[in-house]
């Protein structure tokens, strides 16, 4: 069944560091961690809506984090409490959800995003590693659901100074999963690879339709060409060949 935009109203629409943004929406939305939705609060200009994941489901908002990069995302930092946009979604494949075991997550940047609502969903112990360039954000979401959180800046302006693989030991762990700049997953990847730890990567893609049919956004995999939107966002770290 064809799925179509639905009107949602803009409850909040906070500014959390610079250019990161956390908007919640009302309204009844379903989805599983890791799926996303196509986004616009415009009738033609951008042509093409926005993919954001979901950071989390409550009863009554569905909440986004994204980070101004363009047009669609400036706009979208410009709307206020009970603004219009429109939403299609859930869509795409989410993360596998764990119930044993001892599962890290290693997130740079926006690459956060999706984390909070898997680890409300998780019933293993999590610790998270959260690398980003300057500032920290949203870590007070993970606080009920976690063991430990490791943080690293660029600057060293909260937690160590570096990056965020450097503090990670995948052998600590039975699975991994990963979600932020393509350099980081990649280097998470050949670290559980070479360690035999299973790992989940969340792609980050230009999306033009969302549902497979433009092809606009395939990856190289082990098994031929994928689309992000609709074979993904979530693959085996081992599946992906080409990152971005």
């Amino acid at each position: 069944m064809e799925q179509k935009y639905g009107k949602g109203e803009v409850y909040s629409n906070i500014e959390l560091a610079h250019g990161i943004f956390e908007m919640n929406i009302k309204g009844n939305f379903k989805g599983k961690p890791g799926q996303f939705y196509m986004l616009r609060a415009w009738d033609i200009e951008p042509f093409l809506s926005r993919p954001i994941c979901i950071c989390d489901i409550s009863e009554d908002v569905i909440t986004f984090l994204y980070e101004v990069k363009g047009k669609g995302t400036d706009i979208f930092s410009k709307l206020h409490k009970g603004d219009s946009i429109y939403l299609l979604g859930p869509l795409g494949n989410g993360f596998e959800i764990e119930e044993e075991g001892n599962v890290a997550i290693v997130s740079g940047g926006i690459g956060i995003a999706p984390m909070v609502y898997l680890a409300k969903n998780l019933k293993c112990k999590i610790d998270i590693y959260a690398g980003f360039r300057s500032e920290s954000y949203i870590l007070n979401k993970f606080q009920d659901y976690v063991e430990n959180i490791y943080i690293s800046t660029e600057n060293g302006a909260a937690g160590h100074k570096g990056y965020i693989t450097e503090l990670f030991n995948p052998e600590k762990y039975s699975m991994v999963i990963s979600c932020g700049p393509a350099i980081m997953m990649e280097k998470v990847v050949d670290m559980c690879q070479n360690k035999h730890v299973p790992i989940y990567i969340s792609m980050e893609k230009r999306m033009a339709c969302g549902f497979g049919a433009c092809l606009g956004c395939t990856i190289e995999t082990t098994s031929g060409m994928k689309r992000v939107c609709k074979d993904g966002p979530v693959f085996l770290g081992e599946e992906v060949i080409t990152y971005d």
